[in-house]
């Protein structure tokens, strides 16, 4: 079945009485040609990746190359070990883990990128986190990610998830949506609900720049991942009270792509103006190509 927006989705759903996993890994095994068992396990080896990258950053304290990251989950985890988060555990890991994740990233470690390497934390980070906190099965996480998969697959059709073509909204904004879709489905949302949070955390990220200081995936990339991670669970509160989005969710994929093209280029992963040209910003890139 050719799945193109998010209207077709949720209309094929409704008429094979599906969820949105079930839909997706069947034209995944078709398009692949592989079976639905198989499309399951690379799921699943993905998890396992992403547990591993988060077990790694909450264990290191290395800076990156740039000198610029590393060591701000260690903090985090410190600040949590005496002062709890005002907001309960599944805050504090969801911070954790995507900083550990990000900062991993930014060592050259090895990470799942979900669906870019500079947003490498957000899904990670609430899919890890919650599930570990309800005692989600492993069918469960897997079902899950399929689904956001199936959210960022479908975005893609309309837009390229990279910071170069529509900035930053369409990574760490998209991965926002597409964490808020996972955790709707392992929540066992319906799936009026789990493209609800989608569209709630998609619209609220829309016009995100991309100003990566010295052009590289660190500043303000990483301490952007634990913030987006957060913005998914508050779409996904929203959309799981009955609260939706007066704008379609395909309209605000258009309305994604509309922003991306309007937006200077200068914004957009060039390293020319925003945060990277500020003058602290401009003293690190002298700094950091002194070094080469």
């Amino acid at each position: 079945m050719n799945i193109n927006s998010f209207e077709e989705l949720q209309t094929a759903c409704k008429c094979e009485n599906k969820k949105i996993y079930e839909i997706a890994q069947e034209n995944e095994a078709q398009k692949s040609d592989i079976s639905i068992q198989k499309v399951r396990q690379i799921v699943k080896a993905n998890i396992i990746a992403m547990k591993d990258a988060i077990k790694t950053g909450l264990a290191s304290n290395e800076k990156s190359f740039s000198g610029m990251s590393g060591g701000d989950c260690q903090k985090l985890q410190n600040k949590f070990a005496t002062k709890p988060s005002l907001l309960g555990v599944i805050f504090e890991k969801i911070t954790t883990y995507a900083l550990a994740t990000s900062e991993e990233n930014a060592r050259m470690g090895k990470i799942v990128a979900c669906p870019t390497a500079g947003s490498c934390g957000i899904v990670p980070s609430v899919l890890i986190s919650v599930s570990e906190e309800i005692h989600a099965t492993e069918d469960e996480q897997i079902n899950a990610l399929i689904t956001a998969g199936e959210i960022g697959r479908i975005i893609s059709n309309k837009v390229q998830l990279a910071g170069a073509v529509a900035g930053c909204q369409a990574e760490c904004g998209v991965a926002s949506a597409m964490a808020a879709g996972a955790l709707a489905q392992l929540k066992g949302e319906s799936v009026e609900n789990i493209l609800s949070a989608v569209a709630l955390a998609m619209k609220n990220l829309l016009g995100l720049t991309c100003d990566p200081v010295c052009g590289l995936v660190e500043v303000p990339c990483i301490k952007r991942n634990p913030f987006l991670g957060v913005h998914a669970v508050t779409a996904y509160e929203l959309a799981s009270a009955g609260i939706q989005s007066l704008i379609p969710l395909d309209e605000i994929i258009d309305t994604l792509e509309q922003t991306g093209q309007l937006m200077a280029p200068s914004l957009k992963e060039s390293s020319q103006a925003g945060l990277a040209k500020t003058k602290t910003g401009i003293k690190l890139e002298e700094k950091f190509f002194a070094k080469q």
